[in-house]
């Protein structure tokens, strides 16, 4: 386990670097001038030769990228260019928003697919499995941006039940004393993450129901109820915990769009308003922060489903 971990751990450590090298090129290759974008199309010659001798952009790409990583291994992440703040300060403004967005979504979207994807396994080929499966392929094809807006669509403009933009104050606790405001983008995460994990638990579930294991329970006068909740749900959530690892750069790319449209202040709307302004030290903090945030639920995905299965065993080479 412990050669497994240095493994896991150091290969992480390359992808991160990986990821840096990777983002500092894409964005320094965007067309345009980045002082012209933050100062305006009228900046004088002597304004803009300004901008790039204060942030260093006037220097080689390698030299920019050393300097770069510098700041980062001395934990700082720059200055943005629009906004004029430490990109630390920002991103500790809004990443509990997003926190609080992200993992109320996700675990309020486990409670009810995981229960779901049983019954469906259970009841599988009837008529509520058909129609559970229609339903969720819907929500699995259907792009994050378009099912939003349907939403706003229904209960905003046409019922009148439900705000179309998300809660405005800086703290989650004041997120949460509107929280009719939330329910929209709550309802929006929600439905598209019961859409694929329901899908992979009801795999996982009839797989483990052709267990042999299942029939030396029942032969022993296991109640049925007792045999699912026991063994099946337990043997077929294991899957879901990698899923839930990997499902982190998507579920951080769903939330770009939905903070947008909602116009919820979180990290994903301030990397989206970042790309159309071309403030670089917000893009590359906020990619980096993704890729490390991904290669840590990756890590301890890998490790729960070490500790929940007992027939796993990690063994370096």
């Amino acid at each position: 386990m412990t050669a497994y971990l240095i493994r896991r751990i150091g290969q992480a450590v390359g992808v991160v670097i990986g990821v840096m090298i990777l983002t500092f090129i894409l964005i320094h290759m965007e067309p345009g001038s980045v002082a012209r974008s933050i100062l305006g199309i009228r900046a004088t010659a002597s304004r803009v030769a300004i901008f790039n001798a204060t942030y260093g952009l006037d220097q080689p790409l390698y030299k920019q990228f050393w300097n770069y990583t510098d700041q980062v291994f001395h934990g700082n992440l720059g200055t943005s260019y629009y906004q004029q703040q430490p990109v630390s300060t920002l991103f500790a403004q809004r990443l509990p928003r997003d926190i609080f967005l992200l993992g109320t979504s996700t675990v309020i979207a486990l409670v009810i697919s995981v229960p779901m994807g049983v019954y469906q396994a259970v009841r599988r080929n009837g008529i509520a499995d058909n129609l559970l499966t229609s339903t969720t392929f819907t929500l699995y094809t259907m792009p994050t941006f378009f099912f939003a807006m349907l939403l706003v669509s229904l209960f905003a403009v046409q019922l009148h039940w439900l705000p179309p933009e998300a809660p405005q104050t800086t703290s989650v606790a004041g997120m949460l004393a509107d929280p009719k405001a939330l329910l929209l983008p709550e309802l929006t995460l929600v439905l598209t993450q019961i859409a694929g994990f329901s899908r992979y638990m009801r795999s996982s579930a009839i797989d483990t129901l052709a267990q042999e294991y299942l029939k030396v329970c029942r032969a022993k006068g296991l109640g049925e109820r007792l045999v699912l909740w026991r063994h099946v749900l337990r043997n077929s959530f294991l899957p879901i915990v990698t899923i839930v690892g990997l499902s982190v750069p998507g579920l951080v790319g769903g939330a770009i769009i939905v903070e947008d449209i909602f116009n919820y202040q979180g990290m994903g709307l301030l990397f989206y308003q970042a790309a159309l302004q071309h403030d670089f030290p917000i893009l590359l903090g906020a990619t980096l922060l993704g890729g490390v945030l991904t290669v840590i639920g990756n890590l301890a995905a890998d490790i729960a489903y070490g500790i929940l299965d007992p027939r796993v065993r990690y063994v370096g080479k």
